[in-house]
């Protein structure tokens, strides 16, 4: 998940920016939503998630978080989880992209590299284990993590294993689904779940293992 700008104080108008503002949208029927705004509100949102978690999270505190009026977050998202749903969904299309780097093992690395980043970040290191803890309770919230976080990060980690197979590196017989489980599995387990510290050349190694895993 990638970072959020520090919000600033913004609000809406319903004149047509000039040229000194970010573009705007207008709402079917409705007033013009600035993007500056949006912006402000979606970074103020992912902080606050952060500092108190899915199920304390007030649409009144991401407001005053991002220097706005609770009826700008109306107007864009008529709730919390809907809010949220839309969010999560925009930064992980951002983040579910993996390097092609014309190797199995250059694109491993990368992949192990960009997702180690994701999870140091302050923000996700917090947003992510709270949003799976969350999602047991909340059945909407689930589906969108499973339709815009995992299946998408799934798809293109498939991609990088076909291209593999494809130049010879793995074979055509590959346990895709065992794969794919190891190639995230353990990277997310360390930093996530038991926040333990990686040795500057633990991303080398893990890939090493992986390789060995993937062949055998």
């Amino acid at each position: 998940m990638p970072s959020t700008p520090a919000p600033r104080p913004a609000s809406d108008t319903s004149a047509a920016p000039d040229t000194a503002t970010p573009p705007a949208r207008r709402t079917p029927g409705g007033p013009v939503l600035q993007d500056s705004v949006t912006e402000a509100i979606a970074a103020a949102f992912f902080e606050e998630l952060a500092a108190v978690g899915y199920a304390r999270l007030s649409l009144e505190t991401v407001a005053k978080r991002a220097g706005a009026g609770k009826a700008a977050i109306y107007r864009r998202w008529p709730s919390k989880l809907d809010m949220t749903v839309a969010l999560i969904r925009a930064v992980a299309v951002d983040a579910s992209e993996i390097k092609d780097t014309g190797t199995l093992r250059g694109d491993v690395l990368a992949f192990l590299t960009a997702t180690a980043d994701a999870l140091r970040h302050p923000l996700p290191a917090k947003i992510i284990p709270d949003l799976l803890a969350e999602a047991v309770r909340t059945p909407e919230l689930a589906q969108v993590l499973l339709t815009a976080v995992r299946d998408p990060r799934r798809s293109k980690a498939t991609d990088l294993l076909e291209r593999a197979v494809d130049r010879g590196e793995l074979p055509a017989d590959l346990d895709r689904e065992l794969a794919l489980d190891l190639l995230a599995g353990p990277l997310y387990w360390r930093l996530a779940v038991v926040h333990t510290a990686t040795a500057p050349d633990y991303l080398d190694r893990l890939t090493d293992k992986l390789l060995a895993a993937f062949a055998a």
